[in-house]
């Protein structure tokens, strides 16, 4: 591996610098009650100094402790020393909830890229900054390492910076270095990091990492938040090409996709070749493999979070967490009710980058309930107290495990539909209802809310155009009410009369319905879909319709007609087939006119056995599975 710096660390810097020498107890001691103290991020809390400032608890009335995302143990966020010890956090981690959900301690809501400016400014002076670096250099440059973040702008503005300083932390490449003169005290460890073991992934969230991998395009630079869902998205990016990273922080997760040539930064428009972070919780493994690795490029925070900076990436795609979703796509993600719970983090700052970037995506991603299932987190309202992270304004992709909603630039109605159908099954009745009620869809959908009914995810397959363009075929989705409307209107009066047998003026809500609200047993429809800037769209539909009397499906489909005379017809109703043969049917049948001469051909070409008989003006086509 190429060496990060080549200047040597300087073995003898405590000789060097013995002015600035002190013990966690004594390099404390030069704080005063009443004064503001940062304490360093994530895996690179300073553990040392935090325990010495806390066994000085009573020495320290009214001291305020600010601090971002922290990992480890928190000793003075405990309602005993109250009195001594005022937390304010930028990102409430489960070391210091209890004491701000009790009320003793303070949650201040900001964006991550703001941050930095407070400390600047001076809007929030900070008097102490408590870090963790690595040693110096023969420079006497020292290393943030594994936490840049906000702790680089702490250090730059506090009064007095304390730092405890490790051989175990990782030197680290980017802006990460802090020079040895700008800290008051060195206090030497050499203790191991704080570690985060990978998160266990449940089906829940491995199938919302799937949908969500499977908006990410080949050369997609991503970003990926705090939280077990969006790690679980990296399990399924393994067939993708040339991703780069340009995130806030990532996990061990990220190295087999650098390992295997998956994440290689080589489509990135800025940073290329790199992978951009201001932090990372990991393991040891992890740390080793950062350290003096020119791949990686830690950033402080007002870099990495700046939007403009995020939006000059190509195809940035942005995925974070929410605890609940209303049905007009208010994102709630920092708190449950009146109880504040997590952060704003970076969600804002890389949702409204990810959208200003060409081709890129703002993806939120949550389970569709809590509690045991007993709770949707699919709401007609947020909960009392909940507060908005990311405004219906800002929202465009929300997933669950049951599936994908685009909501940027769509009306309510349609919102409202696309949540319904991705929320759990046990409460789209209950919502639509809500959403009637609410006046955000119109009354009629009253008669449809027992079948708004999600295909089968298993029914989706591919098909490659002979000039590389890929099609996608999925079942069809409660929310392809206008894009199959379009799809009739878009089609010439000649293919609508060989689909349907007569002449279509007008297509109405109530007809489009009958293809779109389906049980996906007895009737069964497939779309084929591009991908476009506002989602998708849809170039076929095909399906058919169970008669139990034989046992046998009626089969139709219709394809646009710019993409007529592609294949993708005769790939359809092939699939088609197989899905019939696979469930049990003895085979299918189709009407189709004399003069339709391009869909005889291809069910001539079906590959099954095929008869045919003249009625009128129409053959009548019998297949066999047989």
């Amino acid at each position: 591996m190429t060496s990060l710096h080549p200047v040597p660390l300087d073995p003898d810097w405590q000789e060097t610098y013995c002015d600035s020498i002190a013990t966690a107890a004594q390099a404390v001691a030069h704080v005063r009650p009443g004064q503001r103290v940062f304490v360093g991020t994530g895996c690179a809390q300073p553990q040392e100094l935090v325990q010495a400032l806390t066994a000085r608890s009573a020495e320290l009335t009214d001291t305020e402790i600010v601090h971002l995302l922290t990992i480890g143990d928190a000793p003075y966020a405990h309602k005993t020393l109250a009195a001594h010890f005022h937390v304010n956090s930028f990102f409430i981690s489960q070391n210091v909830r209890d004491v701000i959900q009790e009320g003793l301690g303070e949650y201040t809501p900001i964006f991550l890229s703001d941050i930095p400016q407070l400390f600047k400014t001076g809007r929030l002076p900070l008097d102490v900054a408590l870090i963790q670096v690595s040693p110096p250099d023969q420079d006497g440059l020292c290393s943030l390492g594994i936490s840049v973040d906000i702790v680089k702008s702490a250090a730059q503005n506090a009064r007095l910076v304390i730092a405890q300083v490790n051989p175990q932390m990782p030197r680290t490449a980017g802006d990460s270095a802090i020079n040895v003169y700008d800290i008051d005290y060195l206090v030497p460890v050499d203790v191991p990091l704080l570690e985060v073991q990978p998160a266990t992934l449940d089906e829940v969230t491995r199938q919302i990492g799937q949908y969500v991998a499977a908006l990410v395009d080949d050369g997609s630079t991503i970003e990926l938040g705090i939280g077990r869902i969006p790690q679980a998205v990296l399990e399924f990016l393994t067939d993708k090409k040339d991703l780069g990273i340009h995130t806030e922080m990532f996990t061990d997760r990220i190295i087999p996709l650098i390992e295997s040539g998956v994440i290689t930064g080589a489509k990135k428009t800025r940073d290329r070749n790199k992978v951009v972070a201001s932090f990372c919780l990991g393991t040891r493994q992890l740390y080793d493999y950062i350290d003096g690795n020119p791949t990686f490029s830690f950033h402080p925070t007002e870099y990495v979070n700046d939007i403009i900076v995020i939006g000059q990436q190509r195809r940035q795609v942005a995925i974070n967490n929410a605890l609940e979703v209303d049905l007009t796509g208010q994102v709630c993600a920092d708190s449950l009710g009146t109880k504040f719970y997590s952060g704003i983090g970076g969600q804002v700052d890389f949702n409204r980058g990810a959208a200003r970037s060409a081709g890129g995506k703002a993806i939120i991603a949550l389970p569709s309930t809590a509690a045991d299932g007993t709770i949707s987190r699919i709401v007609s309202r947020l909960s009392d107290g909940a507060g908005v992270v990311t405004t219906r304004g800002d929202v465009h992709y929300v997933v669950t495990e049951h599936g994908v909603a685009y909501l940027h630039g769509k009306s309510v109605q349609e919102r409202a539909l696309a949540l319904v159908s991705i929320a759990h099954p046990d409460f789209r009745a209950t919502l639509l209802q809500e959403a009637i009620e609410a006046k955000y869809i119109r009354q009629e959908f009253d008669k449809v809310k027992e079948r708004i009914v999600i295909g089968p995810a298993e029914l989706r397959t591919t098909m490659l155009l002979d000039d590389g363009t890929q099609i996608k075929f999925r079942p069809i989705h409660p929310t392809d009410v206008e894009p199959i409307r379009n799809l009739f209107y878009d089609v010439s009066g000649e293919s609508l009369y060989n689909r349907f047998m007569s002449r279509i003026k007008a297509v109405t809500h109530q007809q489009v319905q009958q293809f779109v609200y389906i049980d996906h047993r007895n009737e069964l429809n497939i779309v084929g879909t591009i991908p476009e800037a506002h989602g998708e769209t849809i170039v076929a539909l095909g399906g058919y319709y169970l008669d139990r009397r034989t046992n046998r499906a009626e089969l139709a489909f219709i394809t646009r007609d710019s993409w007529q005379n592609r294949g993708i017809g005769t790939f359809l109703c092939r699939y088609l087939a197989s899905v019939a043969r696979s469930n049990g049917l003895t085979g299918m049948t189709a009407e189709v006119l004399v003069n339709n001469r391009a869909m005889q051909a291809v069910l001539n070409k079906i590959g099954l056995k095929v008869s045919t008989h003249l009625e009128g003006d129409v053959y009548l086509f019998v297949i066999d599975f047989e």
